[in-house]
Parts: structure tokens; C-alpha cells; sequence
């Protein structure tokens, strides 16, 4: 029971637009912040209320000027505000949007051209009862915004509630009335038809989904400490679009670079508390701005065309530029989060609510969860995803935790208005979709689900390929069906094998060094005692916790890396690794860098200098390489296992370390062996002229015991002999690739080895 002064500041605190009295918040009323000097008012004609956000054009009368448009469902009346061109924040102009059409208040202002800086002030009831928090005194960034300036700084005063009201249980029922806009970053007008618009010199490479290989990159620590990038461009658009940047991507022969979010977002406040930031960038805010700090050419709009640039360059080197998006949450987080954007938009809208609407629906894990099922959500979301096709150029979408944009009410829903807009949609069903396929939400947990357009994260995969390697699986079963393609998870609804984006690693989690030298995650640098990041890293560090000076410790370590690296890009289905994993690039025993923005995350070019990391690296080169020659090795359709010819050959079949068949006990029982046979004369489909695809045939051997075995080679029909093209082991080894061996007869295979062997007929 609460005290009778506490009802009393509760039930006060409620009555709309007011704070109860005591409340140490100083109220502004939300005209003009103390200071600020008297703008002369701007005319504002009725305009258009579509498009949404700042479009500049040519208005009545052939007058330039911006036409502002923004959906506020529920909202009693929207300033739009305009900001000192120079930077300052001295002088803001407040232009009332008196036209109002089906919920989108719109105008039309004169003069205003690219470069402007503006935001919106929102009036309506503040109820957080019912999930109403208009609050006029905060700057609202414009969902729409095409480049925004400045970055969040989190004070008090950026948060609608009351923050530091004395009985936290009920602070944010209380409206704090402070002015936000010197603290938070504004939107930018921007030329939509100048010069970096131009698309009819670009070339999409439209690599097919079956011939990918995916490489998850951050922008900034891909070239932060690049030595071939002029310090000026490090950590930027234009770094990665540089000539040194592309050399590396180039040469390691990937298709597709995977960005970590690029959209405009915020730092959490409890970093920045810690003097760190959110480096990932899992907290957005602006759907349609390029992160502004990533520019470095300006943020007044120039960091559009730096970002379109960066994508031609790749596209000039035949890389694909994939967005890995975050539409399930934004930055505002719950009930207790920083008022930016949408929460002072229309609360309700734009936001799950519980059953208590004062609080938020949480299947993220992050405070809170787009409402997907509003109409003018889903066309945000839609609106951003064809802008970043049609306009900035990118070839596909990584949608973070989208089992919550699967969501309809309550329940993942592969039949939800996001999935079915998008299977419809004439753009978006043509790119590169690639879904998280889980959320924090109960029966959240989707992998394989996903309807046909869609390829997903297979964290089966990475769990079957770490055990495996690590001594811990029971039998071979699960790793016989993630090898081959996951065909239990994917061989449904005309789904194909590259449904499957397999890893190992990514930048969630250990990258592949720290996975073979640390079981233990080491978080201590993000100050939360070492308590957040998964537990469950399913690694060996083996037999040393951390870096060591043993040289046989280093040795296998090295081995473990090349085992790793090789199962992942022989396996049927789309690979996809994270920078610096073939230079072996530690994060010194991290598993949850998100808030490191420094050394621990950067890309440490000078791993190139060591002969292991080297070692690695061109063997990567030379696995893609092989995967790009070989199509038995990226098949378009699944195996299946039955006999095509009267030798009684099949397209797939597996072996033990024997030579012999495997058979259904041999399933089940404990093995560390396993072999796979690729038959290249069966691969279904035809090349562009029609003709049958041909291909060798190949016999991969997975070796994960310890101890050195006797591997029998399976004779005829199957091969007459066997060329070694790939042995894992060959630092310790003297066998080189290029070897022959007859079939029929025994090899002595290292311990902890992978042997790819191409098989020869007589």
C-alpha cells in the first residue's frame, strides 16, 4: 500500500500535461528555451501529405522550397522546427502544420533547401495510463529523415518523464517539461536529385544466392587501422570504398560484404555513463540516415552520396552491399527510455503496448517492439527498405531478431502483414532477404520456418560444426544433415540448400581465434561483471585458457582455425564468416563487443605480418576459389541420396573411416570420422545454354579425433584413385596437396584434420 502523499503525487501527476507539484522538473512550457533568440516566422503553405518526411522541390508557382509531411495518428497539433543553417541552435524557427490528411500533417516551406536542419515538436495529451506521452518540450527526430546531424547525448533532459523524480516506481507517469533540442541531433533536408543519385552507371552484380559467400563487416573496425587507408577515410564510408580496402575483399574472392547497422542510432545511456558507446550500432533511430559518425566527408547531407559511392565501388568489384537492419526496436527502449523520436511521435502507434498500456511489449530484449501490424509502421518499414534499394543502391537486407516482425498480435505468424507485404512487393521480393530467425518472445525460436523468399541465419549449423570440432557430439547425424545443406530444416515449400546461411562465427559470439584459445567468455572492459554475453560459447581452447607461448598449443590452434574455416566453405549452403576470421583477428577472449569501439573490435591488420594468419588467409582464397569453380560444391537443389546410373553411383553418400558405407548404426554410434562423397555428374539443373552441369567429384573427410587414424579409400565404382587438394594438417605434415592415392588404399590421417580429396576415374 502506498503512502497517502504518494497516491496523491500519482493521481496529479496524471492530469494531462502537468507535473505534480514538488516535482523537481523545471517547466519551459514549451515555447522558446531560455535564451533562445526570436526567429522572424516562416509562411507555410499547404503542400502534400505525400511523400512522408523532408522532400525538397519545386513548389507552387516554380518556387523552391521543402514540403515536411509526417504521420502523428492521435496528435492535437505538429511545429515543424527549423534550425540555424551555420550549426548554431541559438535561433529555432517554429513553422505550425495546420494541414492535416488522414493523420499526416503536412506544408509546404518556401526557401528551404538542402542542408536545413529541422525537427518536430508533437502536441497531445500526456496519460501514460493509456499509453499516451505527447510531450511538446522534446525535439523529435523526423522517422523519415534522409541524413541527420549531431549525435544523442543523453541527459535528463532528452527523456519525457520525469528522470530524477523521487519515487521511481512512478517516474515516468510524471512529464518533465525541459527543452531537449540543444541535446539531441536534428534531421537534414536533402537534395534528392543531385548528382550521387545517378544509377545508370551502376552495375548490381546480382550474384546468385547458391554462388555467395558472405563476409560480416562493421564499417568502422574493417578499416580503423587499415595501413593502406589514409588515416583521414579510416573508419568511414569512403575507407571502405578505397582502393586497399577493396583489394583485400577482392582478392579473398567474397561476393557479398554483410554491414552491421549502418542506420542512424543512438548510444545507451548507461555506455555513455561508462564512457563507452554502442559500437555495434543495435540501437536505431533513423530508418533512412546513414550513420553520421561513419561519414567523412560531412554530415549536412554529404554522408548520403559518400554512402552511394561506397556501394558503387563495391559494386565495380563485384560485391554485393547487404544492410544488416534493425526495424524490431529503436532506441527509445521502454517506458523508462529517452524520448527521440517515435515514443513522442505517437506512442501507441508506433509501439507494442502490454495489456497495461503503460508499458511496453518486449520480444526484443531491448524495452521495446515495433508495432508491425499498424499500417504506417509497416509502410515505414517498407518505405525505408525500398529507399535503401531503388535510391542508396544496397543489394539485400539482414533483418535483426525478425521472428518479432513476424509477429501478428501476439504469436510468430509466417502468414503476418510484414512477410506477405514483402512477398509481394515488386522491389523487396527481388533482393536478398536474410533472417535472425528468432526473438526473445516465447515461441519466438523459428528456425526453418520462413516462408520461401527468405534465406536464414543457421545457428544449427554453428552448433553442430563447434561441437564437432570440439570432441562433443554425440554421433554425426545432426553434422551429416548441416554439411549437406540442412535439408531437415529447409527441403519444404520449393525452399533450396542456400536457404541456409551457414557460420561459425559472427560478431555476436567468439570470433574463430578467440574460439580455439578461450572456453570462458572475457567481458570485464564492458563493466557489467563479466555477466553479459551467451555462456553457451561451445569452444575449446585447447587445453590453455587464453594466448599462450606453446608452441604446440599454437600449432593446433592454428589447425583448429583451418578445420573451421575449411568445413564451413565445403559445406552445401551460403557461408558466411566475420572480418579479420581469415587473419585470425582475436578479441582477446570477448563474446559480446558491442560497446567496444576501440582495439578489441578493430580489424588488426597487422595479423598479415604473422606466417599462421597468412597461412589462413590464402587458404580461405583458395577454399572460395574453389567453391566459385566448383558447382558441385554450391548446389542449387538438395541431394538425394539415390543412385542416378546403372554403377549404382549417387549424387551424396557417406563414408566411414573404413571405406565403407555408412550405415544406420553407424549413425548412431559415437564417431569422429565422417566422409562425404560429392557426386559432380548428378548435379540437377542446366548452364544458360541448357546444357547438363558437370562437375569432379570430391571426397571431404572430417577428422576430429586427437589421435592420427587409417583412412580407407573407397574403392570402384566410387573412384579409381584420389588427388589431395586440400589437407588441414599440412604445416606438420609432409604430404602436399597434389598427392595421389589409389582407391582401395589406407592413408594415415592426422589427428584433427580435414582432407578434401578430388576424385579420379580411369
Amino acid at each position: 500500500m502506498s503512502s497517502a502523499s504518494e497516491q496523491r503525487t500519482v493521481r496529479e501527476a496524471r492530469t494531462p500535461g502537468r507535473a505534480a507539484p514538488g516535482s523537481p522538473v523545471t517547466a519551459v512550457n514549451g515555447s522558446r528555451r531560455s535564451g533562445a533568440r526570436a526567429a522572424p516566422v516562416r509562411p507555410v503553405w499547404p503542400g502534400t501529405p505525400t511523400p512522408l518526411g523532408a522532400r525538397f522541390r519545386t513548389g507552387p508557382d516554380g518556387v523552391a522550397g521543402t514540403n515536411f509531411a509526417l504521420w502523428a495518428g492521435g496528435a492535437e497539433s505538429v511545429e515543424l522546427c527549423l534550425f540555424d543553417t551555420d550549426g548554431g541552435d541559438a535561433v529555432e524557427t517554429r513553422c505550425p502544420l495546420t494541414e492535416l490528411t488522414h493523420e499526416i500533417w503536412h506544408g509546404f516551406v518556401p526557401g528551404v533547401r538542402p542542408g536545413q536542419r529541422y525537427g518536430y515538436r508533437v502536441h497531445g495529451r500526456w496519460d501514460p495510463w493509456t499509453g499516451a506521452r505527447w510531450n511538446p518540450a522534446k525535439l523529435l527526430l523526423d522517422p523519415y529523415a534522409r541524413a541527420v546531424d549531431g549525435d544523442f547525448t543523453l541527459p535528463a533532459e532528452v527523456y519525457g518523464h520525469a528522470r530524477d523524480w523521487p519515487q521511481q516506481h512512478v517516474a515516468d507517469t510524471v512529464r518533465d517539461d525541459r527543452d531537449s533540442a540543444p541535446y539531441v541531433p536534428k534531421g537534414v533536408v536533402v537534395h534528392d536529385d543531385a548528382p550521387d543519385d545517378e544509377w545508370a552507371d551502376d552495375r548490381r552484380p546480382k550474384t546468385p544466392w547458391a554462388d555467395s559467400v558472405i563476409y560480416e563487416l562493421h564499417v568502422r573496425g574493417f578499416t580503423k587501422l587499415h595501413p593502406g587507408v589514409p588515416e583521414e577515410l579510416r573508419g568511414t564510408y569512403a575507407g571502405l570504398a578505397h582502393p586497399a580496402a577493396l583489394d583485400h575483399l577482392v582478392r579473398l574472392g567474397v561476393t557479398a560484404v554483410e554491414l552491421l547497422p549502418v542506420h542512424q542510432f543512438a548510444h545507451e545511456d548507461h555506455l555513455l555513463r561508462r564512457g563507452l558507446k554502442n559500437y555495434w550500432g543495435y540501437n536505431s533511430i533513423g530508418y533512412f540516415a546513414p550513420h553520421a559518425a561513419y561519414a567523412a566527408s560531412g554530415t549536412r547531407g554529404q554522408q548520403v552520396g559518400e554512402f552511394k559511392r561506397m556501394v558503387r565501388a563495391l559494386h565495380e568489384a563485384g560485391i554485393e552491399v547487404i544492410l544488416d537492419v534493425v526495424y524490431n526496436h529503436t532506441a527509445e527502449a521502454g517506458e523508462l527510455g529517452p524520448m527521440l523520436s517515435l515514443k513522442g511521435i505517437d506512442n501507441r502507434g508506433y509501439y507494442r503496448l502490454q495489456q497495461d498500456p503503460r508499458r511496453y511489449a518486449d520480444y526484443t530484449g531491448c524495452g521495446n517492439t515495433l508495432q508491425v501490424v499498424q499500417p504506417h509502421v509497416l509502410r515505414l518499414i517498407t518505405d525505408s527498405l525500398r529507399y535503401w534499394v531503388t535510391e542508396m543502391g544496397v543489394d539485400g537486407f539482414r533483418f535483426d531478431l525478425a521472428a518479432a516482425l513476424a509477429r501478428s498480435f501476439h504469436d510468430v505468424d509466417m502468414l503476418s502483414p510484414f512477410l506477405a507485404v514483402i512477398a509481394q512487393d515488386p522491389v523487396l521480393r527481388r533482393v536478398k532477404l536474410i533472417a535472425e530467425p528468432w526473438d526473445v518472445g516465447s515461441g519466438g525460436y523459428q528456425v526453418g520456418a520462413f516462408p520461401p523468399l527468405w534465406t536464414e541465419w543457421n545457428d544449427r549449423y554453428r552448433g553442430a560444426v563447434r561441437d564437432f570440432w570440439r570432441g562433443a557430439l554425440p554421433d554425426v547425424r545432426d553434422l551429416g544433415y548441416r554439411l549437406s545443406g540442412s535439408s531437415d530444416l529447409y527441403a519444404w515449400g520449393g525452399r533450396r540448400p542456400y536457404a541456409s546461411v551457414n557460420f561459425v562465427t559472427a560478431h555476436d559470439g567468439f570470433t574463430m581465434r578467440d574460439l580455439v584459445t578461450y572456453e570462458r567468455k572475457h567481458n570485464e572492459a564492458n563493466g557489467e561483471g563479466n555477466r553479459d554475453g551467451s555462456d553457451d560459447n561451445r569452444a575449446w581452447n585447447c587445453g590453455t585458457e587464453g594466448e599462450t607461448d606453446d608452441a604446440g598449443v599454437t600449432a593446433l590452434r592454428r589447425r583448429q582455425m583451418r578445420n573451421l574455416m575449411t568445413t564451413l566453405l565445403l559445406s552445401t549452403g551460403v557461408p558466411m564468416f566475420v572480418a579479420g576470421d581469415e587473419m585470425g583477428r582475436t578479441q582477446g577472449g570477448s563474446n559480446n563487443a558491442y560497446c567496444q569501439d576501440n582495439e578489441i573490435s578493430w580489424v588488426d591488420w597487422r595479423l598479415a605480418d604473422d606466417p599462421g594468419r597468412r597461412e589462413l588467409y590464402a587458404l580461405t582464397a583458395r577454399l572460395i576459389g574453389l567453391r566459385h569453380r566448383h558447382p558441385v560444391l554450391r548446389r542449387r537443389a538438395f541431394f538425394s541420396g539415390r543412385a542416378h546410373s546403372a554403377d549404382g553411383l549417387r549424387d551424396l553418400a557417406w563414408f566411414t573411416v573404413r571405406g565403407t558405407e555408412m550405415t544406420e548404426a553407424d549413425w548412431f554410434a559415437p564417431a569422429a570420422t565422417l566422409g562425404m562423397y560429392l557426386s559432380g555428374r548428378d548435379i540437377p539443373g542446366r548452364d544458360a545454354r541448357g546444357a547438363q552441369v558437370v562437375d569432379d567429384s570430391f571426397l571431404a573427410v572430417l577428422h576430429a579425433g586427437a589421435d592420427p587414424v587409417d583412412l580407407a579409400l573407397p574403392g570402384p565404382p566410387w573412384a579409381d584413385f584420389y588427388e589431395v587438394v586440400v589437407d588441414t594438417s599440412a604445416e606438420e605434415q609432409e604430404r602436399a596437396p597434389g598427392t595421389v592415392h589409389r582407391a582401395g588404399s589406407t592413408v594415415a590421417m592426422a589427428g584433427r584434420t580435414v582432407l578434401l580429396l578430388r576424385v579420379g576415374h580411369e
